[in-house]
């Protein structure tokens, strides 16, 4: 699999302060990585290593397969864009003129492009509205549009989504999605909205206390999530060898737990146990969500 970034025992801290504490991340190509913490897990302190913005205190990293350590991470940087913790906007000028400064500090040879950026985050009709004057919606949508100046191949969003009303939530989430399927860049968004998180990643990267505690992909979190009975037994060996024989989907969680993806007629279920000398000792079921999967996780829902 190809990655944009792998981090190695990142490490950042500041005196007897660790905000990163060996963080092993991977984000796969094509990706809408899901960044996922706390307050003060250290997602803002990564995207700004990441972007060159701070420096690390210990590990590595490879940005499109060049560590950091390498002259060549500057040409590596060329291919990102980033919101970090707010827009990157000039509030007296137009969104126009922000794009055209932008493109002057990144030195690029003509303001090529600029109508079509705009146009793809939605401020083709703006004119000389001053970015100040703009909604909340908008100055994000500036702010993303100034991050794509230069064509990057990977975009880092730090909590795009903060404080918008929902028609804004949406006008971001279809901005990404289209980013992501039509322009081919990979996204990694921290964000704190796990319900919308949901609606957009195809990766999800959590992280504690300065480390990632899991790494999951979408689709392995909705088998994780999905609606099973977990059943406390006795012998999940018998278990499995009865559930087998009732054609029922169920995975074993240890030697007493498994989850059954299935409603079974349970009194068939603990006739059939009971000849095995399998005894069933409760029977839950279970419903588990992104934020619920979370709290699991990291034990709160006070998230960055």
């Amino acid at each position: 699999m190809e990655y944009v970034l792998r981090t190695n025992n990142l490490q950042k801290y500041y005196k007897n302060y660790r905000a990163l504490n060996g963080v092993n991340m991977n984000v796969p190509a094509g990706a809408i990585y899901g960044f996922v913490g706390k307050n003060g897990a250290g997602k803002t302190t990564l995207i700004r290593l990441i972007c060159g913005l701070q420096l690390p205190s210990g590990g590595e990293f490879e940005l499109f397969g060049v560590k950091n350590t390498d002259r060549a991470i500057c040409k590596s940087r060329r291919r990102i864009g980033a919101v970090v913790e707010a827009p990157s906007i000039y509030p007296e000028m137009s969104a126009v003129d922000n794009l055209k400064q932008q493109y002057r500090v990144l030195g690029l040879p003509s303001f090529d492009g600029i109508d079509e950026l705009l146009k793809l985050v939605g401020l083709e009709d703006t004119g000389n509205k001053k970015a100040k004057d703009f909604s909340l919606g908008m100055r994000q949508r500036l702010g993303i549009a100034v991050a794509l100046c230069g064509g990057p191949d990977f975009l880092l969003l730090d909590e795009p989504i903060n404080g918008l009303d929902p028609q804004g939530i949406i006008e971001i989430r279809e901005l990404i999605l289209k980013l992501n399927r039509e322009n081919k860049i990979t996204v990694l968004i921290s964000s704190h909205i796990l319900d919308e998180l949901s609606k957009l990643a195809t990766h999800y990267g959590f992280i504690d206390g300065g480390k990632i505690v899991r790494e999951i992909t979408a689709s392995e979190l909705e088998r994780t999530c999905r609606k099973s009975i977990r059943m406390d037994v006795t012998d999940t060996a018998v278990l499995a060898r009865v559930l087998d024989d009732f054609g029922l989907e169920y995975t074993v969680i240890d030697d007493t737990h498994a989850d059954v993806y299935a409603k079974p007629n349970f009194t068939k279920l603990a006739i059939a146990l009971d000849r095995e000398g399998c005894e069933v000792i409760s029977v839950e079921e279970r419903d588990e969500s992104l934020e619920s999967f979370y709290i699991s996780l990291v034990g709160g829902v006070d998230n960055e």
